[in-house]
């Protein structure tokens, strides 16, 4: 299995696998719901080789791992065998705060179906550009046929949902699956044809023909297809339920009578009183959405759009998706969804500024994938791996996304994201001034995204340079450096030593790099070059930093110290952070790890380079002249 010793080593880093409530993934990472956070490893993961970054949010842990994630997943579900946790148990732990546990519910009920939904949304969505187009006719086979794979989860989503949200609560799936079904079987449908027994609610909003009643209770016929709100109280209510009876029923019938029970009073009671009312509810839902937005298209857009991609990083737009979803059953047309569509083109013209104007190496060699898969509206990867660590290239995307405000575009499906998500803007009836609104809302998001960050983004200087200490050359050799030469200020304040004499042998072999060592006199670590942070150890014992040009320099603060697990150390930047020399690092204990009995002998060296003009002082002080490497 490729994946099975990095979910090994995930699993581990998470508190093991006893730690786990439950894991499911969405289109880049991970999301496990842990019993106690605290005994998650957040460094470590941060800095393990496949893992992106990590996240905490809406009551659960997020590992990001791009976009082959989903192989991941099976890896770490086969390696943990969390397929065989109970959905009971991932109601233990911590629940966190009302919203963060709604986010959480709402995750875990539509990521399982997102990428069907995604895939079927874009077969209905090029099926009605082939008919505006005219490649296709609406009558014919192919069309039908195409509309019918489309219409395949939308029609039946309640039975899709049934089965997630049933499974979120603690209930049987199948039980779910079942009570959905009622909802969109097709017979009832036929039942409004005619004339009605009697109507309720009349003269108010929710006056309601009754065709027919259920043991002499009237029932009010609604059409659940497509539908969201209902079926997943319904399962709430179900999974409750189930339980309950499983307490109560003796074993020897449990296995029919308990869903026999549930079925026959979930169903109805839902049809006569959970469906309307939650049907209602959602109508006023969809027009209370479509009020704010007619309040102030351009706020809303502005909004929504420019703080999409924030939303998107603590998992937060999970809220949304259920409103969207419901104003296209209710209304015919989501604003939502449309809203933050041209944020990820702000987010790839970001990245191809980036691009363009980086000087890092690693920076511009992650710009491209990210880039490329950006189009395609996987966005993490650019976010996390190019303009958030670069802060202003981040800013300048969200700038850039809030523009569709002005567009009056509308989705009237659940389609594909980026490029993909266009055939989405085609209203029925064809194609209209809002899919042309979302041809230039995202082109013009694009622009300003790549503009802005190309004029003002100082993706050279991503984090602002702290004041940097005078540079005194300790000698004419070290500060005099030619062309094709780098030159290495001294990290630390301290005595110098020759590599050779220190204790740790592969230092002093030179096996990892030339330098020299320093006993440090004062517990600041600072930068001895310009360059991008490209290792910070978990314990924060040791740091990387690969400069413009390619050098690698590894510093080692002291010998053994990494048997301390990072007591006694305070990293001041992250891994994959741009800084500047003499920008403070890290700062460590000196007398607490002189009293562990560690020796504070720190290596300084540069793993791929010769080092020539190594300093004759006995002691430097932080910022001084070190020695000199060949480009």
């Amino acid at each position: 299995m490729k994946y099975e010793q990095l979910a090994r080593d995930i699993i581990q880093q998470v508190g093991g696998k006893e730690n786990v409530n439950s894991v499911v993934h969405c289109i880049t990472r991970l999301r496990f719901k842990l019993k106690d956070e605290s005994k998650a490893n957040t460094e470590a993961l941060k800095n393990m080789d496949g893992v992106v970054t990590v996240m905490k949010s809406g009551g659960q842990y997020q590992v990001v791992i791009g976009n082959h994630v989903p192989d991941v997943y099976k890896a770490v579900v086969e390696v943990g065998g969390f397929q065989n946790q109970s959905p009971i148990e991932e109601e233990e732990g911590p629940k966190g705060s009302l919203f963060s546990r709604f986010i959480d519910i709402i995750s875990s009920i539509f990521t399982p179906v997102l990428g069907v939904l995604a895939a079927t949304g874009m077969i209905k969505g090029f099926n009605a550009l082939f008919v505006a187009l005219g490649w296709l006719d609406a009558t014919s086979g192919t069309y039908q046929l195409l509309n019918a794979i489309g219409d395949s989860l939308f029609y039946f989503f309640p039975i899709f949902l049934g089965y997630t949200a049933i499974k979120k609560f603690g209930g049987s799936p199948f039980i779910g699956m079942a009570i959905g079904a009622a909802l969109v079987y097709p017979t009832l449908s036929t039942l409004t044809a005619g004339d009605p027994l009697y109507t309720v609610f009349a003269g108010t909003m929710f006056e309601s023909p009754i065709h027919i009643t259920f043991l002499g209770v009237p029932v009010i016929l609604m059409t659940y297809s497509t539908s969201v709100i209902p079926i997943i109280i319904a399962a709430f209510f179900a999974a409750k339920l189930e339980n309950f009876l499983k307490t109560v029923i003796p074993d020897v019938v449990k296995m029919f009578i308990v869903p026999l029970l549930t079925l026959l009073i979930i169903v109805p009671l839902t049809f006569i009183l959970i469906g309307p009312i939650a049907t209602w509810a959602g109508m006023l839902l969809g027009s209370a959405t479509v009020a704010v937005y007619n309040l102030s298209p351009l706020i809303a857009g502005i909004f929504l759009g420019g703080l999409w991609q924030v939303f998107v990083i603590f998992g937060l737009h999970w809220g949304l998706v259920p409103v969207a979803i419901n104003n296209l059953t209710s209304l015919g047309a989501d604003p939502v969804l449309a809203l933050v569509f041209a944020a990820s083109f702000a987010q790839i013209g970001a990245v191809l500024a980036v691009f363009l104007r980086i000087k890092n190496q690693k920076i511009k060699t992650l710009s491209i994938p990210a880039f490329i898969s950006g189009i395609f509206g996987v966005t993490e990867p650019a976010i996390y791996g190019v303009t958030l660590p670069l802060k202003k290239p981040f800013i300048m995307s969200c700038i850039g996304g809030g523009i569709m405000g002005i567009m009056g575009t509308q989705v009237y499906i659940i389609g594909g994201l980026g490029v993909f998500g266009y055939p989405s803007n085609i209203s029925p009836e064809g194609i209209t001034t809002g899919f042309y609104g979302s041809l230039i809302g995202t082109a013009a998001a694009f622009v300003v995204g790549f503009v802005l960050t190309y004029l003002f983004g100082g993706v050279n200087k991503a984090v602002a340079a702290t004041p940097q200490p005078e540079v005194t050359p300790v000698s004419q050799e070290v500060s005099a450096t030619k062309v094709g030469q780098e030159q290495i200020l001294s990290p630390l304040a301290g005595n110098v030593v020759n590599l050779k004499d220190i204790s740790d042998v592969a230092f002093s072999s030179g096996s990892l790099g030339q330098g020299v060592a320093i006993e440090p006199t004062e517990g600041k670590l600072v930068a001895p070059v310009s360059g991008t942070v490209s290792a910070l150890f978990p314990t924060h014992h040791a740091i990387g930093i690969t400069t413009e040009t390619g050098a690698e320099v590894l510093i080692h603060i002291g010998m053994d110290t990494v048997q301390l697990e990072g007591k006694h150390f305070k990293a001041h930047v992250t891994q994959g952070e741009f800084v500047e020399k003499g920008q403070l690092l890290i700062e460590f204990d000196l007398d607490a790890i002189k009293r562990s009995g560690r020796a504070l002998t720190t290596p300084v060296i540069v793993t791929n380079r010769k080092v020539i003009s190594p300093s004759r002082a006995t002691n430097v002080r932080s910022g001084e002249a070190l020695f000199v490497i060949n480009e």
